[in-house]
C-alpha cells in the first residue's frame, strides 16, 4: 500500500454537531444532544454479503469506473484478477494522537527504504490532527481495513494501538448521512469498486474506535499525563471563553445604566 477483533456493523447516523464538547482519552465529556438528534442514532441492520463477483463481472465493474473517473485515479486489473486503485480517507480524529518528539519529518528515502522513524525514539508527546484532513491511498484489492488504518498511523508516525482506530464507510441514505463501522477484514478498494468513484455516493472515514468503554489499560503513563495536560489546557480556555462573555456582558449592562442615570427624570 502506498500512501499520498471482529467489529459488529450497522448503520447509524451520526449528527456530531455538539457544543461544548471535550476529548481526552477515550472518554468524552459534552452535553446531552437535544432530543432532535436522538431518533437518528439508531442502528440499522446490515444485509448480508452477496457472492464473491466472478473475474469477468470485475472486468466489468472496473471497465464502468474508469469512465466514470475524471481525476486519472483508475483501476488497474492483473492478470491474477486482483486490481489497484485509489482511495481517499477524511481523518475525524477529535482527540489527541501519540507521536515520537524530537524527530524529523519523514523523507523520500524513508518512505522508499520504509525506515520506521518512530523506532529511533523512546520519546513521545501528543497533539490534535487536522480535523477532517483528507489523505489519499493507493492500495491493492487486498488490501484490508486493517492495513489500510496501519498505513494512515504510519504515515503520521502515529504510535498509538491500531486498535484504538476504526475506519467508517460514509454513505447518504434517505436524507441523512449515514457511518457503517467497517470490520477489519473488510477490503476498501472493492468497496470503492462497488460504489464507483463519487465520494458523494461512498466515501471513507478514519475515526476513533469507540467501545463503549474506557480501557485505561490501553494507554501508557505519559499518555495519561498528556491527557490530563491536555484536558487541563481546554479548561483553562473556556473557562477564558466564559469569562470573557460574561465581561462583555456586565460591560454592555453597565454602559445602559450609565446612560438611563444620565437621562432626566
Amino acid at each position: 500500500m502506498t500512501v499520498d477483533s471482529s467489529m459488529s456493523s450497522g448503520y447509524c447516523s451520526l449528527d456530531e454537531e455538539l457544543e461544548d464538547c471535550f476529548f481526552t482519552a477515550k472518554t468524552t465529556f459534552f452535553r446531552n444532544a437535544q432530543s432532535k438528534h436522538l431518533s437518528k442514532n439508531v442502528c440499522k441492520p446490515v444485509e448480508e454479503t452477496q457472492r464473491p463477483p466472478t473475474l469477468q463481472e470485475i472486468k466489468q465493474k472496473i471497465d464502468s469506473y474508469n469512465t466514470q473517473e475524471k481525476n486519472c485515479l483508475g483501476m488497474k486489473l492483473s492478470e491474477d484478477g486482483t486490481y489497484t486503485g485509489f482511495i481517499k480517507v477524511h481523518l475525524k480524529l477529535r482527540r489527541p494522537v501519540t507521536v515520537p518528539a524530537g524527530i524529523r519529518p519523514q523523507s523520500i528515502y524513508d518512505a522508499i527504504k520504509e525506515v520506521n522513524l518512530a523506532a529511533t525514539t523512546d520519546k513521545r508527546t501528543s497533539f490534535y490532527l487536522p480535523l477532517d484532513a483528507i489523505k489519499q491511498l493507493h492500495i491493492s484489492s487486498t488490501t484490508t481495513v486493517s492495513e489500510v488504518i496501519q498505513g494512515l498511523l504510519k504515515k503520521f508516525m502515529v504510535v498509538d494501538n491500531p486498535q484504538k482506530f476504526a475506519l467508517f464507510k460514509r454513505i447518504h441514505k434517505d436524507g441523512q448521512v449515514l457511518f457503517q463501522k467497517l470490520s477489519i477484514a473488510d477490503r476498501p478498494l472493492y468497496l470503492r469498486l462497488l460504489a464507483g468513484p463519487d465520494t458523494e455516493v461512498l466515501s471513507f472515514v478514519l475515526k476513533e474506535n469507540e467501545t463503549g468503554e474506557v480501557e485505561w489499560d490501553a494507554f501508557s503513563i505519559p499518555e495519561l499525563q498528556n491527557f490530563l495536560t491536555i484536558l487541563e489546557k481546554e479548561e483553562q480556555d473556556k473557562i477564558q471563553q466564559v469569562q470573557k462573555k460574561y465581561d462583555k456582558f456586565r460591560q454592555k449592562l453597565e454602559e445602559a445604566l450609565r446612560e438611563s442615570q444620565g437621562k432626566p427624570g
